[in-house]
This record gives C-alpha cells, structure tokens and sequence, in this order.
C-alpha cells in the first residue's frame, strides 16, 4: 500500500495527481509524471487537430534550461495539419488544460515545446522510489508474455574462456532487464552433447589415456589438447584401469595419416588432418563398442559439471539444460525433416538432402541430412527451434557470437518453411573480446589449450568487475578488456566508480544512525539546488532506461546510466553537507541519496554486480 505524504496541501495534491493510490505495486511505476504529461498533450490535439492520433514521445532536452521534457508534436502534425509548426506548437500549448504538475510550457527553435515542471512535481519521485518496495523502475513492456533467453550454449569440449564469459554476462543481465519490463523469463543453456566436437573430444581423452599406458600413437593436431582433457584421461584410468586399451595398429587402422609441417597448412593440409580425425573416431567407435559411450559420456558430464559450477560462480544459473541428443532419442530431428519434404522443401543431391533454405531468404540451400544418412548440425537446429516454440514461448531470444551472424537467416527460412512464425526469434550479437594484460594481448584457442578461463579470469579481476565490464559496451561491438584497469581502485574504474557510490551513500546513514524506512515521509521542499535536481531526474529516467534497455537489448544501456547516476551522486557529495543541524533539510538531503542507493543496488543486481555497503 502506498504511503501518503503528510506535508504541504500543493504536494499532497500533486502525489495525487502523480501517483494514483489505487495503482497496485506490480503495476508500471512509468505510468506516473511522464503518463500525465503526455496525457495533457492528447488533451490538446482532441481540440487543435481532432482527427489525428499521433504517437506522443517526450525528450529529454540535452539542455537543463530547457526544462524536464521535450515534445515534437507539432513537428509531427505539422504535414497534416498544413499549419506552420511553431504556429501548431502555439495553438497545442494553448489548448492544455492546467496542471498542478506543470510550472511553464515554452515554444522553441522549429516548434519544439518544452516542459517546466513545478519543483514539487520534480521532488515527487524520491518519494516514489522510497514507497515502491524496491519495485522502482519496473516497467510492463512484456505483458507478462512468456519468453526464452538462450546463451553461452558452448560446446561442452573445454572450460569457458573470456569469449564465453560476454555472452554468460549479456544474456544474464538481458534475462534480468526482461524479467524487470514484465516478462515471464526462461534462461536456457542448449547442450551440444551429439555432434562431431564431442567425439573428437571423446576420442582426445582416449588417446591420452591409452598414452598413459605407453601407446605410441600421435596425438592429432585437431584434437583438444588442453590439460583439462588429460585429467579426463587420468580419471577414465582410475575408473576402468586397462579396461579399455587397444593395440595402436587398431586405433590407426586406414588413417590417412596426420598433415603436422607449419609450412603446409593450406587446406589440403586441414583437410586431410579432419580426415585422419574422422578414421579416429570411427575406429575408436568400432574398437570400443558400447564402451565408447563410457569415454564419451566421462568427457561430457565432467565438463557440463565444470560448466554448471564455473557459471553458478559467476551469478549466471539456468532454469533449463536441454540436451540436444535428446532431440534424436525422441525422433524429433527426423521429424521436422519428415515435415519439411512433405511440404515439398527437400530435395536430394549428391546422395545428401537438401533444405531449399534459399527459398526462403538465406543465400543459399542447406544440406539436412549427409549422404552417410547423419542428420547435421542444422537439421537439430531446425528442430530444437521447433521445440522451443512448441514450448509456448511468445519470444525466443537467442544470444549468439557474431561468428554465427550468417546462420540466422538459414535457421528463419527453416521455420517460415515449418508455418512457423520467424519473427518470433530474435538474435542479438555478442562480439569478440580481447583480454589485455600489461598491455599484452593473450591467445585463445580451445583445441590447442591456449585461452584463459573465465575461472581464471573471476580470480584475477573478481566476479563484479567481470560481470559489470563485460556489459560496458554495444554487444555486437569488439571488447577490449583492460585487466589492469578491472582490478584498480580508482574513479577510473567504472565498476569500482559505481559501486562507491553505494558506499559513501551507507556511510553518511550509518553516521546518521536513523531508520532509513522514516524517510519515505520526509519533506522534500528544502531540496532545490541545482545539483539535487539533476539527481532527481536522473531517479526519474531508470523506468525509461529499463523500458529502452529491454526493448534494445542493450544491457550497456543500464550500465551507462549507473556511471551516469554515480557520477551526479558523487559531485552531490563533495559539495554539500549531509548531517547538518536544519532537520528538515538533513531529512531531505537523506531521502534524496536513500532514493539513489535504492536504484544504484537494484541496477547492480540487474548486471549481476554487488552494492557492497563499505568499501
């Protein structure tokens, strides 16, 4: 229930208008200040352009002594109407009922109308946010429609690296921002446990471990060579001891040998080393019967386990792990490819079939299933897509590396293809990163062990610095991650900027000594400087980033207004005094920080960062 302020009639009226007592809590806290001032401009077209129904946006002008909104309605109608813009602008401001929340209305440049809020008006939303239970800046874009977010989705061949870790921080943070605009969020991880990777894995830790019982037999190029896959090996010993060692004329039999000289990578070279895994893996399948899936499945659970701990560690948790396999055990794969010939979308060539994916929009046709009758990678793809769809998602969000930017259009054909409904997907882009250290950029490379873990990564800089880095810039944009820069204690450093900002804030309460929850009802009359003003708008725009940050998904966008918020916060506090002897001011002054503490914890908490109360 909402708390009524207990001061001055003109702002209990104000709250009035601001802030309908009936609004339940789950409701928008947009649907306040900025609702009722777009509610006046419509007021005004039903009288100066009566047959119009444009959209109403307001602005923030980029200029303080511009007021608190911009509108460009008259701009808008301007073509319509057939009327001079500044003219219209003229004619809307005069025709806008009176307000309690509105101290002056200005026409400038072209037809521009700016709005100049009263000071209790602006003085509203430190109220708002102390009495919204810490719902402040939940916004309903969603509806409470159901949507999945699916990210990292790594092959479980190795540990993460740093590249893995954008994407466990942007689709976290995006499932948060989500779950904050009204959605109903899944988070989901798609194991890729039936594909060619996991062999090759599979066939890496056997060859190690029969090494460890003296066999000969070289390790490809090709395959993962981390120390990771030889504790796989280690552990494959302690279990089944000898159990599953075979003569190396066996493993090698009708391998075309192994292509190793640096001079001669071309791709006759790659070629015939994937030829020479391929053999492996066939063999290693014959040789060890049903025992093969022993190694295989050693290798996928100790990785999928090192995954599930490596990103719980990181304040990344799944509600769903969907095993692709699982799309064959239950014939789901040959399924949707049944579906799609029967509409008369496969043909056959080469002995292999083919998707006519270039029907439906992608550059070109796609083969489903391989002249060895094995479906691809595609065809799963296809299906689990379908999947997740018949799941009752209203949106299907997938987080994929910018490698895979040419895979959207193939994986959109196939569900047009399906009568399905493509724009239900959406895709954004997670860039590169490159990992700096002392100026040094590091190497990754999963096969050749080479790639510094995200483990390794959360030990060096701390998860927050991580987390809050990670989303620091545009997804689809290349990161530069500065190590040294992560782990400073200074203004430099945006994570360490912010977060200090939560501390001086717990610092002056704990002096104070009072009871925080008071302040809901303090007076806010003293505060009218200019600093406190900047402040308050800076409260009052976190519903709007939210709602921008959800529609974009652009968690950047909410790690930019904490620098933003952090920064007005910080000059606030070196210029003026808190505990000062005037109560109602120290009230005053106490509520407004209290009301910046409250949004710095909650936009943390959507990125994955602590508030810590002392630093």
């Amino acid at each position: 229930m909402w708390i009524p302020w207990n001061y001055e009639q003109q702002q209990q009226a104000i709250y009035n208008e601001v802030l309908e007592k009936t609004i339940p809590m789950t409701q928008s806290h947009t649907l306040t200040l900025h609702s009722r001032i777009v509610a006046l401009f419509r007021d005004a077209v039903r009288t100066v352009a009566p047959d119009s129904e444009p959209e109403i946006t307001l602005e923030r002008p980029r200029q303080a002594d511009h007021g608190e909104f911009a509108c460009t309605l008259a701009l808008q109608l301007a073509k319509t109407t057939r009327r001079p813009p500044r003219e219209l602008a003229s004619a809307l401001v005069a025709a806008m009922p009176s307000s309690t929340l509105v101290e002056k209305i200005e026409v400038a440049g072209p037809g521009f109308i700016n709005i100049f809020l009263t000071a209790a008006a602006r003085q509203s939303v430190v109220a708002e946010v102390l009495q919204s239970n810490g719902r402040w800046g939940q916004v309903d874009l969603g509806h409470q429609r159901k949507i999945q977010v699916e990210f990292v989705s790594s092959n479980p061949t190795g540990p993460l690296h740093v590249g893995h870790g954008r994407g466990a921080a942007f689709g976290a943070s995006l499932a948060n921002i989500l779950a904050k605009a009204g959605y109903r969020v899944q988070r989901e991880y798609y194991v890729n446990d039936a594909g060619r990777q996991m062999d090759i894995l599979a066939v890496s830790t056997w060859l190690r471990y029969l090494a460890g019982f003296g066999s000969r037999v070289a390790f490809p190029p090709n395959g993962y060579q981390g120390d990771y896959v030889s504790d796989m090996a280690h552990r494959l010993r302690d279990v089944e001891s000898a159990r599953l060692v075979r003569p190396d004329e066996a493993v090698l039999r009708g391998t075309p040998g192994i292509a190793v000289k640096q001079a001669d990578i071309d791709q006759a070279a790659d070629d015939q080393n994937e030829a020479h895994m391929d053999v492996l893996i066939a063999n290693a399948k014959a040789l060890l019967g049903d025992d093969y899936r022993v190694v295989h499945q050693l290798a996928l659970h100790e990785q999928l386990a090192d995954c599930r701990e490596d990103l719980e560690e990181f304040g990344v948790v799944f509600d769903e792990w969907f095993s692709e396999q699982s799309l064959y055990d239950d014939g789901s794969v040959a399924r949707v490819v049944s579906q799609l010939a029967a509409a008369g979308h496969i043909y056959e060539q080469d002995g292999a079939r083919w998707f006519r994916s270039s029907a439906f929009g992608d550059e070109k046709d796609r083969v489903v299933q391989r002249e060895n009758g094995i479906f691809t990678y595609f065809a799963s793809d296809i299906a689990y897509h379908a999947n997740k769809l018949a799941r009752g998602f209203d949106l299907i969000v997938d987080v994929w590396g910018a490698d895979h930017h040419g895979y959207i259009p193939r994986v959109k054909a196939a569900l047009i293809a399906l009568g399905l409904q493509a724009d239900r997907l959406q895709v954004p882009l997670v860039q590169f990163v490159s990992l700096y250290r002392h100026g040094a950029k590091a190497q990754m490379s999963t096969r050749k062990g080479q790639f510094v873990t995200l483990r390794e990564l959360r030990t060096e800089v701390g998860r927050d610095a991580a987390r809050f880095f990670y989303v620091l810039r545009k997804s689809d944009q290349h990161l530069d991650f500065d190590l040294d820069l992560a782990k400073s204690e200074s203004n430099d450093n945006p994570v360490y900027y912010v977060q200090y900002a939560h501390a001086r804030i717990h610092s002056v309460l704990a002096k104070w000594g009072g009871d925080p929850a008071l302040l809901a009802t303090a007076a806010l009359t003293p505060l009218s400087s200019p600093q406190e003003f900047a402040l308050m708008q800076w409260l009052r725009e976190y519903p709007e980033t939210i709602e921008l940050a959800a529609r974009e998904y652009a968690p950047h966008m909410v790690a930019f207004y904490l620098k933003d918020l952090a920064a007005a916060l910080h000059s606030y506090y070196n210029a003026v005094q808190f505990l000062v002897e005037d109560e109602p001011l120290k009230l005053a002054r106490l509520a407004l920080i209290y009301a910046v503490a409250i949004v710095l914890r909650d936009g943390l908490a959507l990125l994955g960062v602590s508030a810590p109360e002392t630093m």
